[in-house]
């Protein structure tokens, strides 16, 4: 089932050339079914929001500055998600900023149970991103739409950003994938790619160049991949095994 999510952007932080995208991102987590954004519209740095405002039947929310150097919008933003959450009408959240005030907000809404994806630049502190369930780069999300090059170019693409994988991010895949292994060092995909976004929110394969968990997994020499029918024999079932794992049991 759908979740029912709140979105609320922070208008003060966030450009406003990554709505399309971001709405697109936001829809394969749940429904939006409240969407707000907060600011100071009488503030001429916001009109590039205006029209597309409409466009996505995104609701703004009037929030002046009271004081200089104080951000009234992050304190309107905080107390409408917990009259929200007190509303029982959703059961999940889309905070979209890159300003570490909301890392308490995210905290004190995932202990009420709801699930919680932030959006956000890559110059998120990292306190932010891991008080959300799920953190999405918005330059990630702008770059992807970008792509309009066919799956031929797509696929050599791919197999050009295996250099993007570091070694610490090839023990992280790894350690994962030894959690949740079989005794024969065989771990379901499916298990490996919600563990990974558990330990790190913002983990995401596309920030390394590739569509899926499959092919970025499948790009890294240290892992294979074996194909398995389901019970039913309708669906294809993906395993991964660390090679190195197979020797050593193999000895």
């Amino acid at each position: 089932m759908d979740l029912n999510l709140a979105v609320l952007i922070d208008g003060d932080n966030i450009p406003a050339g990554y709505v399309k995208e971001m709405m697109e991102e936001i829809a394969k987590y749940g429904n939006p079914t409240i969407k707000r954004i907060y600011g100071d519209w009488t503030n001429p740095r916001l009109g590039k929001w205006k029209n597309l405002l409409l466009e996505n039947a995104i609701t703004p929310v009037q929030q002046y500055g009271y004081t200089q150097g104080k951000n009234a919008t992050d304190s309107a933003m905080i107390i409408d998600a917990m009259d929200i959450l007190y509303s029982g009408k959703v059961n999940g959240f889309c905070l979209v900023s890159s300003d570490s005030d909301f890392t308490r907000l995210a905290t004190r809404l995932r202990e009420a149970g709801m699930q919680v994806f932030g959006i956000g630049e890559r110059k998120t502190p990292n306190p932010f991103i891991v008080a959300c369930d799920r953190f999405i780069y918005l330059e990630i999300l702008k770059s992807q739409s970008e792509d309009t090059t066919s799956a031929k170019n797509s696929s050599k693409t791919e197999k050009s950003n295996i250099d993007k994988i570091t070694p610490k991010d090839l023990r992280f895949i790894a350690t994962t994938i030894d959690d949740v292994a079989d005794d024969d060092g065989w771990a379901f995909l499916g298990d490996v790619g919600s563990l990974l976004q558990k330990k790190q929110p913002n983990f995401d394969s596309r920030n390394y160049g590739f569509q899926k968990l499959t092919p970025l997994i499948n790009s890294i020499p240290h892992f294979e991949i074996e194909r398995r029918e389901d019970s039913k024999g309708r669906n294809k079932l993906i395993y991964v095994r660390i090679k190195e794992k197979k020797h050593k049991k193999s000895k």
